[in-house]
This record gives structure tokens, C-alpha cells and sequence, in this order.
């Protein structure tokens, strides 16, 4: 048991170099390069002259380059294999759901966001913007439902309580609504979309 230990160790020790050698490491660097001065494609040209199908890192470097290039069935590729090295990843869920929102895809988003949920309830992030995509939906009772969960973890976080406040209005629940964007004035004093809504209620 000592022995296997050691070799943990020993392995977790090894230097990022060691793992992935320097041709790799000067291409990734060299990607950072090329995406600065905006040459996606030749970026994940390049990471793909050393491209390994095992690695997180790579997958997740060229979807994302590819998602910048516009070349979004590639993107969605490779957000996918990342998935599938490490089935835990919010990075590369919301990395997936770039391509797939350009795209339109939008039920297929609905379904990712879920599954970053199913993992984390408490994601604010994909809480609230699955409350926008029912909200533009004009499903308001279902929003209300995801905005309601952002304010419970936040209550006076300002994204939260300015949608749940359109919510309610849009669901005619006007007395809830008054008192969310007069909170909303307090976080944002002036605020205009908070002055809107009160002045719809009027």
C-alpha cells in the first residue's frame, strides 16, 4: 500500500512538461499568440499538429478556438470529447453550450444547463440563464421558478431581482413586483429597466 502511494505521488510530481512535452507546450503557447491577434484557424491548426485525443486541455483549448473561429459542429466536438475525459466538467458544459446557443440549439442547451444542475443545484450561473431562456419564451411561470432559485442563493443580487421583478409583472403579480424593483433601485439607484417596470405598474 506504501509502495502504491509512492508511485502516486511520484506521478502527481511530474511536471506538466513530463505529461505533455515541449512541442505541446510551445503550441499551446503559441495558440494564445494566434488567438490575440485573431487567427483562430491557424491557432487549432497548430494544436492540432500535436493534438491528444486523450487530453482534456487540447479538447477544451480547440473547442473553444473553434467556437471563436465560427466553425461550431467542430467546436461541439471537441466540448464533447473534453465531457467525456471528465463527465464532472462545468467548464466544458458551458463551453458546449457557446456552439449550440450559435447554432440556435436551443432545447439541446436547455438539456446541458440541466445537466450542470443535476451536478450543482446551486449553479447560480445556469439558474439564471435558463430563467432568461423561458423568460424570452414568454414561459414566465417556469422562469419564475429559476429566478426564484437565484434570489434564494442571492437575494440581493441585482441580475436575480430585476428579472424576477419582470417576471411577476409579466405574470400580473404586481404587488411583488413593486417591492423587487424598488429593491432593485436600492442596489441600482436611477436604475432605468427598475423605473420602467414601476412605471408600467402605475
Amino acid at each position: 500500500m506504501r509502495f502504491v502511494l509512492l508511485i502516486l505521488v511520484f506521478l502527481y510530481a511530474l511536471p506538466v512538461s513530463a505529461q505533455y512535452g515541449d512541442r505541446a507546450l510551445k503550441a499551446f503557447e503559441q495558440s494564445y499568440v494566434l488567438e490575440k491577434a485573431g487567427d483562430f484557424r491557424k491557432a487549432s491548426a497548430l494544436l492540432r499538429e500535436v493534438y491528444q485525443e486523450d487530453s482534456y486541455e487540447f479538447n477544451l483549448r480547440l473547442g473553444w478556438l473553434y467556437y471563436q473561429a465560427g466553425s461550431f459542429d467542430e467546436s461541439k466536438t471537441y466540448y464533447r470529447r473534453a465531457l467525456n475525459l471528465l463527465p464532472y466538467s462545468e467548464e466544458a458544459r458551458f463551453g458546449l453550450i457557446l456552439p449550440l446557443a450559435a447554432r440556435g440549439e436551443w432545447n439541446e442547451v436547455i438539456t446541458v444547463y440541466n445537466q450542470i444542475l443535476a451536478n450543482n443545484p446551486g449553479n447560480t450561473i445556469a439558474l439564471y440563464r435558463l430563467g432568461l431562456i423561458h423568460y424570452e419564451r414568454k414561459e414566465y411561470s417556469q422562469a419564475a421558478r429559476f429566478f426564484q432559485k437565484v434570489i434564494d442563493l442571492y437575494p440581493f443580487g441585482y441580475d436575480g431581482m430585476l428579472m424576477m421583478a419582470w417576471t411577476n409583472l409579466r405574470l400580473g403579480k404586481s404587488r411583488e413586483a413593486h417591492v423587487l424593483f424598488n429593491k432593485v433601485l436600492l442596489w441600482s439607484p436611477g436604475d432605468p429597466s427598475a423605473q420602467e417596470g414601476l412605471k408600467l405598474l402605475k
